[in-house]
């Protein structure tokens, strides 16, 4: 059995008045306590973090497992197992779980996915957000050959999946939006986008249609605002606009309510889709074998931004609020127990 008997978590010291700032937040230690029957004890990895951790701070009414004050914060985690007192966990299994942002976790065997440590190159792809690209373009955006593909916030978690996947599911021309030079830059030259357009230059419309001066038949939007409205504007007859994201709201502060041109809605006979990868379980069974086959073979690069250790969480998330980060950003907590 394991020999840990301690184990520091980040909790959440006080809802954010709007920008979360270091003293919202406190790291702790705690006492790790003894396995009672069918529980694990995992020696966390890695932990992802993203922009949707914001909403879950805020007292709003959503369908999310909300952070508490003064509670432990989760969020998707890799790991390790150390102990296990139930006969379907073994030491040394990596496993995935929700309990992230704390350098151990543990409870019952059922909170944990046992998963196969050989299935991808670098195991930080078992955190990717690729499904959820995968699921909005396919089920939701039914993308077809040749068609024009924007995707909103390009260089982030799930964008930059998406375009690649875009491109890889037989798009003719992938277009997305970013931040800043530096991340337009990368959005073409790594990530493999016809082109991306920094909405901080000017307004967004007027860059999208010179961009795509027919139209773009399918929108994979992970920001709204002012770039849902651009994109409405922007829609091909019988475009299809997938809602996967809001960060707009959870970044920016801008309203989680949006005025659309409903007439363009209407009389283009759009499709606007919400929508969750868990809605499509037979996507979920094919992506991990395909996801891992494209990144062997090169298809497809793991965009994602390293942190190290526990104490740069905090800092990791501020700034990935902030639109300093690329692609998923995980934490690596394995130089911990060095």
């Amino acid at each position: 059995m394991s020999t840990t008997r301690t184990s520091r978590q980040v909790l959440l010291a006080h809802r954010p008045q709007g920008t979360p700032v270091p003293a919202d937040f406190r790291l702790v230690e705690v006492d790790v306590p003894p396995l009672t029957e069918g529980q694990v004890l995992v020696r966390n990895t890695y932990l992802a973090l993203s922009a949707a951790m914001r909403t879950l701070m805020s007292d709003e009414d959503v369908p999310l497992p909300m952070y508490r004050v003064g509670e432990v914060l989760h969020g998707p985690a890799l790991g390790e197992v150390v102990a296990s007192t139930d006969p379907g966990f073994a030491p040394g299994d990596l496993v995935r779980h929700r309990s992230g942002w704390r350098e151990h976790a543990w409870g019952p065997a059922s909170g944990f996915l046992r998963l196969d440590p050989d299935l991808y190159p670098d195991p930080v792809a078992h955190l990717s957000s690729g499904l959820t690209a995968y699921a909005g373009l396919i089920a939701a955006g039914r993308l077809a050959a040749g068609e024009t593909v924007l995707v909103t916030s390009a260089a982030g978690s799930v964008g930059s999946v998406a375009g690649q996947l875009a491109r890889l599911l037989g798009a003719g021309r992938v277009i997305g939006t970013v931040g800043s030079a530096a991340k337009a830059d990368y959005a073409t030259g790594v990530l493999g986008y016809d082109q991306a357009l920094d909405y901080r230059r000017g307004p967004i419309g007027d860059a999208l249609g010179a961009a795509a001066p027919d139209g773009v038949d399918v929108v994979f939007d992970n920001v709204g605002g002012a770039q849902l409205r651009a994109a409405v504007h922007a829609a091909r007859p019988r475009a299809r606009i997938v809602i996967c994201g809001a960060l707009a709201h959870q970044a920016a502060h801008e309203p989680a309510s949006l005025t659309v041109d409903t007439m363009a809605v209407a009389g283009k006979r759009l499709t606007v889709t919400g929508f969750t990868a868990a809605d499509h379980p037979g996507l979920a069974a094919e992506w991990p074998a395909r996801f891992a086959a494209w990144l062997r073979d090169g298809s497809m690069h793991l965009a994602h931004t390293r942190l190290d250790g526990l104490d740069s969480a905090v800092p990791g998330l501020l700034d990935l609020l902030a639109g300093r980060h690329t692609g998923l950003v995980v934490v690596d907590l394995r130089n911990a127990y060095h």
